[in-house]
């Protein structure tokens, strides 16, 4: 391995694949994520069939689907001037709109599934943003990073913690044992139920990125001073380890805090005040007898512990985000952290510069 792959190797397991110079989605992204967009490609296929189709005329749509999809892909091939049957070495914009149009055609022909068509249009884009974000940003890598490091930034945070939290369960208590709580929760559609929780989490995750590039210039100033500039996407990359690291402490806050309230509402809340309450209690997803006294968790229990975590994050991103301790202590460690690769980074490109004279 040259000391240029070496450098870049140790980039992408930072989660930072940005800093490599030349980095492109065409030859980066797209052709790391091939392996997986041509399985799903290939399971698409099945998109021809219909439930209420006898056997027989389902295998012979599959077979018929399967040679539409390697028909087009080996007429694109032919078109670019490669063999019918070959893998391509770029992934460029025709063999993306092929990857989402081709399989979506499938429905279309074999019944006019409309709506099943677009169901598979939808799903292929969302599947390329996601490759896109999570190869092009190495966000496999910046959780491999952030991971063995959370326990450190949460025992930053016991002084945000110490104010923070008695105020919160004082809150959470309250609305916990309020019927109107229990009565919408547990009487919420399921749909809208998650509509809410993503509520909780896009107001947090609103505020962490309004904020995040001060943070980032901050870092910036104090890690990266020896080397050049940060350029845009850089500093995005930098922005989304520092996001994805305080996601992961307001997650592990808002699961003890739901954890916290379910197994306090199975000791607390009986059968008998869920009734009087009206509370749609739903599954019983765990029954058991304490001393003699019957313990339940439900479905709305957890409803309703989950709507209390939900809060109890958004609540302490916005503590963790505006308390100026906090924050000297997070960029402090963290630019310890990030020095030697802000540093790797000026070798590198100086690495880069100097073959490129060679």
């Amino acid at each position: 391995m040259s000391e240029l792959e070496a450098y870049e190797r140790r980039f992408r397991r930072a989660g930072l694949p940005l800093f490599i110079e030349g980095y492109s989605a065409r030859e980066d992204i797209w052709t790391r994520a091939a392996p997986l967009l041509a399985l799903v490609f290939l399971g698409e296929t099945l998109g021809a069939t219909q439930l209420d189709w006898p056997l027989a005329a389902n295998v012979a749509a599959v077979a018929g689907g399967l040679a539409i999809v390697l028909g087009a892909f080996g007429t694109l091939n032919i078109a670019r001037g490669r063999p019918f049957w070959s893998l391509p070495h770029q992934i460029r914009p025709a063999e993306l709109a092929a990857f989402v149009l081709i399989p979506a055609a499938l429905p279309l022909i074999f019944g006019g599934q409309v709506g099943s068509a677009a169901l598979t249009v939808a799903f292929n884009l969302v599947l390329l943003g996601l490759a896109y974000v999570v190869v092009g940003y190495g966000l496999i890598g910046i959780i491999r990073w952030t991971a063995p490091r959370l326990l450190e930034q949460l025992a930053a945070s016991v002084a945000v913690l110490s104010r923070a939290v008695p105020l919160l369960m004082v809150f959470a208590l309250v609305l916990f044992v309020n019927t109107e709580m229990w009565q919408v929760f547990s009487r919420m559609p399921d749909v809208l139920l998650v509509l809410v929780y993503g509520l909780f989490v896009g107001v947090g995750s609103l505020f962490c990125a309004v904020r995040l590039p001060r943070v980032v210039a901050e870092l910036e100033r104090e890690a990266g001073a020896d080397g050049p500039p940060l350029d845009r996407r850089e500093r995005v990359n930098v922005g989304l380890v520092l996001f994805v690291g305080q996601g992961m402490q307001v997650l592990v806050v808002s699961v003890a805090v739901t954890l916290f309230f379910v197994l306090f509402g199975a000791l607390a809340i009986g059968p008998d005040v869920r009734e009087s309450w009206d509370v749609v209690d739903g599954a019983v997803l765990l029954s058991l007898d304490l001393f003699g006294e019957p313990i339940a968790a439900t479905e709305a229990l957890l409803r309703v512990s989950g709507g209390i975590g939900a809060f109890s994050g958004v609540y302490y991103a916005i503590a963790v985000l505006t308390d100026s301790t906090y924050r000297g202590e997070f960029l402090e460690e963290l630019t310890g952290e990030m020095r030697d690769t802000f540093n790797e980074r000026a070798e590198y490109l100086r690495a880069r510069e100097a073959a490129a004279t060679a």
